[in-house]
């Protein structure tokens, strides 16, 4: 793919392990010039030194337009363009579903502030980011958006999470068609079941809890790996993509068609 010295920052990618890494990853094994940012400094510099390539990091609040209207900044005085923005910064969701105490339909148990957590980290991180970046773009830019196949269809216990990367899914669209006239193309990737942090923590560290529901809900039988979306992403930001804007493609092994 022809991504060689692309500049390309993508948020929320301080997990060494995390899916924003995989996708850093894939972009600097294309000799692309990546900038990861995250909260956490140390976290930055952990995945920066497992990456091969030009990588580089920012501290920046991916949900504050003015922190990553500043980083984009320093990203253009440090390298002069930003060609690919790939907005994956996010957390998993709770599973707050419980019974009705009399007996009667289950009932969503989350807090207004739970659920502002998960409007805040997995859809405005991404609107905020887009906002803040887009306009600082090259044209003929490209910019990637992570959702979830959470947002394909109801999860039961995931309803704030669901609905915030659903929100991703329209506003990737929405995206795709204000940025058409200066050439910048927007899609969005579903990835499925990816044993991230989220995951660990979900299951208390049970590898094996998890593989069962891989082998129980996913067609290809495999989970998916962080590479397996980043390679999707790269393809996006190539000239291979070049006539695809407004997508969302889901990297699930296919567990979004059962």
């Amino acid at each position: 793919m022809d991504l060689e010295n692309k500049v390309v920052i993508i948020t929320g990618a301080g997990l060494p392990n995390g899916i924003g890494a995989g996708i850093a990853r894939c972009f600097a094994n294309e000799k692309a010039k990546v900038v990861i940012t995250d909260l956490e400094g140390s976290r930055i510099d952990e995945t920066i030194d497992s990456l091969p390539g030009d990588v580089s990091g920012l501290i920046a609040d991916a949900a504050n337009q003015d922190a990553m209207g500043e980083a984009a900044e320093k990203v253009i005085e440090q390298h002069g363009q930003i060609d690919v923005l790939v907005n994956n910064a996010g957390i998993g969701g709770p599973k707050p579903v419980l019974q009705d105490p009399e007996g009667g339909t289950p009932r969503l148990f989350m807090s207004d502030e739970l659920w502002d957590v998960q409007m805040m980290s997995n859809l405005r991180t991404t609107f905020s980011s887009a906002s803040a970046v887009a306009p600082k773009m090259q044209d003929g830019g490209s910019i990637i958006n992570i959702a979830s196949v959470a947002a394909l269809g109801p999860t039961t216990g995931l309803a704030a999470y669901g609905a915030a990367k659903a929100g991703v899914v329209h506003f990737t669209r929405t995206l795709a068609m204000q940025l058409a006239p200066r050439r910048i193309r927007a899609n969005c990737i579903c990835p499925g079941l990816l044993w991230t942090r989220a995951w660990e923590m979900g299951t208390g560290g049970n590898r094996k809890a998890f593989e069962d529901i891989v082998a129980r809900s996913t067609p290809l039988g495999a989970e998916q790996t962080p590479e397996d979306i980043g390679n999707l992403a790269a393809f996006y930001a190539s000239s291979n993509a070049r006539m695809i804007t407004g997508a969302v493609v889901a990297v699930d092994g296919g567990s979004s068609i059962t």
